[in-house]
């Protein structure tokens, strides 16, 4: 994936292209680009500035660094993380959330409803409760909940009356069933009752609702999705920090230009296999209306010789030792030496509006170059 991004930079950033077809070789390169990232066309930007949830952005900022390189492989369940906010805006502990732009072949892996918990209201008496059940139902008749078979239930506990914050509830089966039957989705229905399920006139506890209070506490489901999009070429074990192989080059690689002297490029050739900084800068692209973070990222590039004797600084594999000697020897025509490429690869990490203005993490393998070699 790593080297058709670095194909299509180049394509979208020609030295000197032709008049005549700089436009739709710019459109082409970036309509391949968007195809590397997974997407038909770039979602739209937000019509105005839009907070993302701070729940996306801590969890962003613990799955990857300011470049958006993954930190740990394993954080992550699945390679995709949507939110949704409450579209209903009602006081009655009613929500809906709207699935529509998750994709038919991602396999929802958990869905989490998040209900931010106001400080309770104080209550005098007797029957001062330290703690409320909280139970979540999947609404199956919208109409009509609290008839039998108008509402199933998802998840039910306890909730301290002493604190306030967020309240994490797991509703993964409903989930599935909207995602496979659209019209099945009725939303849901969340009531307080006392500790033994008992009602309760008026209850201490109560949620933030889409109305009325601040953006940062809005009722919103979380989504731990897989889409099946996977590198298969290198290994991606090991996430350290990211310090160049090489010493230290310019941060941002120049576009080259075609009239380098034959002598710069024999120099090149002659320098030894190692890593180089490239900069994918997504406003450059034009994408940093929808993209949240990065900023845009460095994917290195691996360049250099792979001379014999290999030793053991280029990495070379054992089929490019034998080659290497094959080549120095003379032994066999048209056997070349080995090529410097990347040898390890790191995926990133990218925090985006959809077309919906719903907020997406997605992690994306073979993205960057942690390391080069000779094979």
């Amino acid at each position: 994936m790593l080297g058709t991004v670095l194909l299509l930079l180049a394509l979208a950033k020609t030295a000197c292209p032709s008049p005549a077809n700089v436009a739709s070789r710019r459109a082409e390169a970036l309509k391949k680009l968007l195809e590397v990232f997974g997407m038909e066309d770039p979602p739209a930007p937000p019509t105005h500035f839009k907070q993302p949830p701070q729940y996306m952005v801590d969890l962003f900022n613990t799955v990857a660094n300011a470049d958006g390189v993954t930190k740990n492989p394993d954080i992550l369940e699945g390679n995709t993380v949507r939110s949704f906010l409450d579209k209903t805006h009602s006081e009655d502990m009613r929500f809906l959330f709207v699935l529509s732009s998750v994709a038919k072949n991602e396999k929802i892996l958990t869905a989490e409803l998040h209900l931010f918990r106001l400080w309770p209201r104080v209550t005098d008496g007797p029957k001062r409760h330290h703690f409320c059940q909280v139970s979540v139902y999947q609404v199956l008749e919208k109409d009509k909940p609290d008839t039998p078979g108008g509402k199933k239930l998802l998840a039910a506990r306890l909730v301290s009356l002493q604190t306030s914050g967020w309240e994490v509830f797991a509703i993964t089966p409903a989930v599935r069933d909207w995602t496979e039957d659209e019209s099945s989705n009725q939303g849901l229905l969340v009531t307080v009752q006392g500790p033994g399920g008992s009602p309760l006139d008026s209850p201490p506890l109560q949620f933030a609702s889409g109305r009325g209070h601040h953006e940062s506490k809005k009722p919103m489901l979380v989504l731990f999705t897989d889409d099946g999009r996977r590198g298969a070429s290198l290994p991606t074990a090991g996430f350290p920090d990211l310090k160049p192989q090489a010493p230290n080059l310019p941060a941002k690689m120049p576009v080259p230009k075609l009239g380098r002297s034959r002598s710069a490029r024999s120099l090149d050739r002659l320098r030894p296999c190692q890593r180089h900084p490239l900069s994918v800068d997504f406003e450059e692209i034009g994408w940093s209306g929808w993209i949240i973070s990065p900023r845009g990222y460095n994917a290195f590039h691996c360049k250099g010789s792979c001379p014999f004797p290999l030793g053991e600084n280029m990495r070379p594999t054992n089929h490019a030792t034998v080659q290497s000697i094959i080549n120095a020897l003379k032994l066999s025509e048209g056997v070349s030496t080995p090529c410097c490429v990347p040898d390890k690869l790191f995926s990133i990490n990218l925090l985006y509006f959809d077309d919906d203005e719903n907020v997406v993490l997605k992690q994306y393998d073979d993205m960057v170059a942690a390391s080069c070699g000779c094979h």
